[in-house]
């Protein structure tokens, strides 16, 4: 169980509440005065924007939707081509580039051994780096050359988000340093390390570091997300409220008792479970069959012709993570695919679809459909995908969908009962429940809510609640702080 106090009563005098949601998928930030609460536009149309990093081969940086644009320009119809490179001198303290001291690896140690390098490539892309941040075995990721930590590629995305800040308090004739921070995090980073959430925590400490923000302060996301509903609902009579926090990386859940003075946080509790896993799970179910999966082939063997079934799974991992899927347009993948088309049979057009997929480096735009398929299950009762570049039309019912998203929502079940084990109450107890986060919104989400608390049940904000939460705990002083340098 997790106890803490906190007054609701806003100090006037105070500084500035600024928040930021670095979030797996997207990232939103908010200000606060103490009387007006103001969601920062990240991108032109948009009040988030993507948490992603484009790094070209001259070490240019790029972050948000023109990243991600980047990427696909670059890598569509290009051939990979790898070749062995011999690692000489490695890069393992930190050093500074650019004007902002965005970190890198400064030459302090020996590698020895051989990697593959692709020589064609244009850029790197990272998406969803927030979920790698509790793995020990992730901190370094290689960009050509340099191995680059993970901070050093979360640190381009800050900058720009206080860049954005700046610019907009300098619009409001507003001039307060934006040094400061409430910093939103999962309850539970993903891994499997029993520190992960410790080491997570201290990398995100030092990547805000790195963009400016040296005074910071933390708070759980879920938290947050409550936090914004009772500023927005400040004459709500509710004694004991659920949040719950859907996102694209985590699923975040927090139990809050409160009176109009203050509230308490009784429990909080949080799984690796998010829309990124939702979106994996339809590409394998409803994609994966149309390109060949379970299919057989046959090949020539010494003495005889040889039947097996095709080796899909050395593709799985790759197609299920767009941002490297361009390395299977290489010739140990394009080969066998090419000689299963010349079989001429009804499931070569299978194949010959993963081919067009994968030449073109289309998983990116499969992705962003299968989105847009959940989001139109929100409202409708079926929805169509429709790939013309891949020849693939289907109709998807939300009964379907449901039955598909049958595991995932089980999961989010025994996390609501977890929370309310740890709160030491009953579903009864709860007098609201806080839904927000971008997969909250999918029906079968409102469904189970709905009929666990029935009646009980509101949505809010589910792209910017974190955020604009965060900047009120920071301005109230509700957050736990940390200075950095």
């Amino acid at each position: 169980m997790n106890q803490s106090n906190h007054s609701l009563q806003a100090a006037r005098g105070k500084r500035l509440g600024i928040g930021v949601d670095y979030g797996t998928s997207n990232s939103a930030a908010a200000i606060f005065d103490g009387e007006t609460l103001r969601v920062i536009k990240l991108e032109d149309n948009s009040l988030v924007m993507p948490s992603a990093t484009y790094i070209n081969r001259d070490y240019q940086i790029v972050t948000g939707q023109e990243a991600i644009e980047e990427y696909v320009r670059s890598n569509t119809g290009r051939t990979v081509e790898l070749s062995a490179e011999i690692l000489g001198e490695g890069r393992t303290s930190t050093g500074q580039i650019g004007d902002h001291g965005l970190p890198e690896e400064a030459s302090t140690s020996l590698i020895y051994g051989q990697s593959l390098v692709d020589g064609g490539q244009q850029g790197r892309l990272f998406r969803g780096v927030k979920r790698l941040l509790g793995s020990n075995a992730s901190q370094r990721l290689m960009v050509f050359e340099k191995p680059f930590r993970l901070v050093a590629l979360i640190t381009p995305l800050l900058i720009r988000i206080r860049r954005t800040i700046e610019a907009h308090l300098t619009a409001q004739a507003s001039t307060p340093a934006v040094d400061h921070a409430c910093i939103g995090h999962p309850v539970n980073f993903e891994g499997a390390q029993t520190d992960r959430n410790r080491a997570a925590l201290s990398a995100l400490s030092e990547s805000y570091g790195y963009a400016e923000f040296t005074q910071q302060s933390f708070y759980p996301e879920p938290n947050a997300a409550a936090l914004s509903y009772l500023h927005a609902h400040p004459q709500l009579n509710t004694r004991t409220l659920l949040a719950v926090d859907f996102g694209g990386g985590t699923l975040d859940l927090c139990v809050i008792r409160h009176t109009q003075q203050d509230f308490e946080v009784l429990a909080t509790h949080g799984i690796g479970l998010g829309g990124d896993h939702i979106d994996q799970l339809l590409f394998r179910q409803l994609i994966f069959p149309l390109l060949g999966k379970g299919e057989r082939w046959r090949r020539k063997g010494e003495d005889r012709e040889i039947e097996t079934a095709f080796p899909f799974e050395e593709y799985e991992d790759l197609l299920l993570n767009w941002a490297v899927s361009y390395m299977l347009n290489q010739n140990q993948y394009t080969t066998p695919l090419h000689q299963r088309i010349q079989e001429g049979d009804e499931a070569a057009a299978k194949f010959q679809r993963l081919y067009d997929l994968i030449k073109n480096n289309h998983s990116y735009l499969v992705f962003q459909l299968l989105k847009e398929l959940k989001a139109e299950l929100s409202h409708s009762e079926s929805a169509t995908l429709d790939i013309p570049e891949l020849d693939i039309e289907l109709t998807l019912s939300r009964e379907k969908f449901e039955e598909l998203i049958a595991e995932p929502m089980q999961k989010l079940d025994r996390a609501v009962e977890k929370t309310l084990e740890l709160a030491a109450i009953s579903a009864d107890e709860i007098e609201l429940v806080i839904r927000t986060g971008g997969s909250s919104l999918i029906p079968a989400v409102k469904r189970l809510l709905d009929q666990r608390f029935p009646g009980k049940v509101v949505e809010h904000d589910p792209f910017t609640s974190v955020a604009a939460g965060l900047a009120i705990a920071e301005y109230l002083g509700v957050s736990a702080t940390r200075q950095t340098s």
